[in-house]
């Protein structure tokens, strides 16, 4: 037996794939944007997380050149020793008056921020609490920590009372995604900032999904929720409405002080790309000065989910861009893929272990710049598909 066995064995991707059944790793050849070439073949895009439809903004890309032509095309080093660049202060600053907190940090990637800020912040005889639903980072970040994990079962503010009440008296931190990025739904907040304070645990927000598309200035829950002083610790992303890639921590200064100096995922990785750091910067400018891209964005995110469900869709309790249209068994999922893709619509089935068995899902995600007749169209191959297979 080799330790290369399992890697030799593992077959299940090369039946799929042979199957014609493998909905992953499809190449792009065009700027993601509301219409895509995949695989050769123009679609609609409804599976982006680019909810403000940022990543083709004139002003984000000359943003992008602009920081190579000065700074090159990487730090050559952390931030911790060589890779701070001066951008990186300023777009930390941006961030920390967005969220509303003292300070930030900036890291490669949304997943080393959770990943970093968790495990550092979780030590051997702590507790981390987590939503059943929670993103992968988070759960990775749990797993890496020392401390221990414990779960409760999706939104259930009882259950997560029950989970503090066994560990009270002990150091906890509760980590829950704003929007959950599978569902659609929104973290009850409120609720869990009331069950921190009454345990004394610590609160961390991941706004992943939620940046740019929640909040009276697009911060995320914690704003839309008034939230800010009953939260220790904001994540978010770049990748998504913020039109590039790495994630970040806001915080109180004496936190970020803490994870700049204990923070693994950051002291031993890369810095952020100036190019990503000043296409952020750009973003988070146009975010603030164009307000109507976050308003077209809801005006396109209830008109889908009004008419998925005049359908007969089942969306679940998705309330948010991300809209589920919850279909049964994997083959079920799989044709649906399948066939939407054959009619030039781009979506992501979602199959265990993201999801529980035989709860799979079409995952739909929308952005401010679809137009109305591209929702239209999208809706005439659902409502085609759906009947065919049988889901509506």
């Amino acid at each position: 037996m080799s330790i290369l066995d399992k890697c030799y064995n593992f077959t299940d991707a090369r039946k799929a794939i042979a199957s014609g059944y493998y909905p992953y790793f499809r190449e792009i050849s065009s700027e993601q944007d509301t219409e895509v070439i995949c695989n050769g073949k123009k679609m609609l895009m409804m599976g982006s997380n680019s909810y403000l439809g940022l990543t083709t903004h004139p002003r984000v890309k000359e943003a992008s050149i602009k920081a190579i032509e000065k700074y090159g095309s990487g730090c050559a080093g952390s931030r911790f020793l060589n890779g701070t660049l001066d951008i990186h202060l300023e777009l930390e600053s941006e961030l920390a008056k967005l969220c509303g907190k003292e300070a930030a940090l900036a890291y490669p990637t949304g997943y080393q921020a959770n990943v970093g800020c968790i495990s550092a912040m979780v030590a051997k005889n702590d507790f981390v609490i987590t939503d059943k639903f929670d993103h992968a980072s988070i759960i990775d970040g749990c797993m890496l920590s020392e401390g221990t994990m414990l779960r409760y079962s999706h939104n259930d503010m009882a259950c997560l009372e029950r989970v503090l009440h066994k560990v009270h008296g002990k150091n906890c931190l509760i980590v829950v995604d704003g929007i959950f990025s599978m569902e659609g739904d929104i973290a009850n907040l409120p609720e869990i900032a009331k069950l921190a304070h009454k345990y004394n645990a610590g609160l961390m927000v991941d706004e992943a999904h939620s940046l740019g598309v929640l909040g009276a200035t697009g911060a995320g829950a914690v704003e839309h929720f008034g939230l800010v002083d009953q939260t220790d610790l904001i994540m978010g992303t770049f990748s998504k409405s913020l039109a590039s890639v790495g994630g970040f921590i806001a915080a109180s200064e004496p936190l970020i002080h803490y994870l700049k100096h204990k923070s693994r995922a950051l002291i031993f990785s890369a810095s952020l790309p100036p190019a990503s750091t000043a296409s952020v910067l750009e973003a988070l400018k146009i975010m603030k000065e164009e307000p109507q891209l976050m308003a077209k964005l809801w005006e396109n995110t209830n008109y889908m989910l009004q008419e998925f469900k005049a359908m007969g869709y089942n969306t679940g309790d998705s309330c948010t861009p991300v809209i589920p249209l919850h279909v049964g068994d994997i083959m079920t999922a799989f044709r649906m893929w399948s066939r939407l893709g054959e009619e030039g619509v781009f979506i992501n089935p979602v199959i265990p272990p993201a999801v529980p068995p035989n709860s799979c899902l079409i995952r739909c995600s929308f952005m401010a710049t679809h137009t109305r007749e591209q929702l239209d169209m999208a809706l005439d191959k659902f409502r085609k598909i759906g009947k065919e297979l049988k889901v509506i």
